[in-house]
């Protein structure tokens, strides 16, 4: 049976528009937009204040027309380098939560908290997130709570500003399938035309219609909105999927609360292993580790460092993270550990810098770990253990719990 999941849909709202408030507050609770061309004749309209959207302001209007139903208006210019740093600390946030955190865009992002489930409400869980972004970096944001992403994410639009939505499985026949169905999140403007050409109205009208018809009319795009219509959608939350926070790397709960520092390293061990193999597969070097620490009492922290050469093999990834542990750790039983790798470079453009007195060793130790991930990548994790883990593999389930994990641990993105 499989694990019930949590999911949350993060979406800022209003965003360029609060982050100019926040970064000016003289400018709160003004009608004020961010234009793409303040000359009024020709700019457009690229988001705006709730303020100036109860006067009629909408998204892609002309300044002119905005201007006529809002006269005391106020546009400013777009700042992308102010917006991208608010969405890379609203980001960085939520990461302290779950390493289970897809950025989707620069305002909005899936979190998969079912880790949570046991311990925390899912609205105390939703309210904490909200309360520390409005607080800690002053911009307000909705979530949307249920079991998939495409529920999260209709959920998190039924309450704006500031609101907080669940929306279950049970609930889509009440709460969904009345909706027009242009208000489907993925039903793009034009095709709404042809949808309503076939009678479908409502996201109703197509939850009830056949497969075999839908699969006629609208291809295999046609059936996946009909599943999510009726509320199935299987998508795992994926951390690699925006390419603006690509990072490679593993997670895993560890099956009782530990300090034992040979559980720890041999847990870190098997992390670094895997994400190794999934840098290989990609034939992409590292030039940053992370690590993340869950304790006991839920609370987490993560640890990063840049290094001095690109990293590719677990040896090298494993020294990293045990040093950024030796000086993270607080001596508290640990309950989830992760590795994480981050500015990533083709291999082929990634160099090493050799030391003139090592360089013949460095070439010999290269030459070992090639060898050895090659050996592992043929034959499995399993054909080269270190002593730590074959002692601890029996016990624990270690190489097992690494390779296939639960929804908080899985490696999405392994081929």
């Amino acid at each position: 049976m499989s694990q019930r999941r949590i999911i949350f849909h993060v979406d800022m709202n209003s965003f360029y528009a609060s982050v100019e408030m926040s970064y000016n507050p003289k400018l709160k609770g003004k009608p004020i937009a961010i234009a793409g061309n303040v000359e009024e004749r020709r700019g457009i309209i690229v988001t705006s204040s709730y303020e100036a959207r109860a006067k009629g302001v909408k998204t892609a209007m002309p300044i002119w027309q905005a201007k006529q139903l809002c006269p005391k208006l106020l546009i400013l210019p777009p700042n992308f380098e102010r917006y991208r740093g608010a969405s890379r600390t609203i980001f960085s946030l939520l990461q302290e939560y779950t390493p289970l955190v897809q950025p989707v865009s620069i305002d909005e992002g899936y979190l998969d908290v079912t880790s949570y489930l046991a311990k925390m409400h899912p609205v105390t869980l939703a309210q904490d997130i909200q309360k520390r972004i409005l607080e800690e970096i002053d911009l307000p944001c909705s979530i949307g709570i249920a079991p998939n992403k495409f529920l999260a994410k209709m959920a998190s639009d039924m309450k704006k500003p500031n609101g907080i939505t669940i929306l279950r499985k049970r609930d889509v026949e009440k709460k969904l399938w009345p909706l027009p169905i242009d208000e489907m999140y993925g039903i793009g403007k034009r095709t709404v035309d042809k949808w309503r050409k076939y009678g479908y109205d409502t996201i109703g009208d197509l939850a009830k219609e056949s497969q075999g018809i839908i699969q006629q009319r609208f291809g295999m795009n046609g059936l996946k909105l009909h599943e999510r219509s009726n509320g199935v959608d299987k998508r795992p939350v994926d951390p690699q999927a925006f390419y603006e926070f690509k990072s490679v790397g593993h997670s895993t709960t560890l099956r009782e609360d530990t300090r034992s520092e040979q559980k720890i390293s041999a847990t870190f061990q098997a992390l670094a292993n895997k994400v190794a193999e999934r840098l290989s597969k990609k034939k992409v070097c590292a030039n940053g580790v992370q690590i993340t620490i869950r304790y006991h009492n839920w609370k987490t922290v993560t640890k990063s460092q840049k290094t001095l050469n690109p990293l590719q093999y677990s040896e090298d990834i494993f020294k990293e993270a045990i040093h950024l542990w030796r000086t993270a750790w607080n001596g508290d039983d640990v309950r989830l550990l992760g590795i994480s790798t981050y500015d990533l470079v083709e291999q082929r453009y990634a160099y090493k810098q050799l030391d003139l007195f090592t360089y013949k060793q460095d070439a010999k130790t290269d030459d070992l770990l090639k060898t050895i991930e090659t050996i592992r990548s043929k034959y499995g994790e399993k054909s080269l253990f270190k002593g730590n883990q074959i002692s601890l593999e029996s016990n624990d389930g270690l190489s097992n719990k690494i390779g296939e994990g639960t929804s908080l641990e899985r490696d999405f993105l392994d081929e």
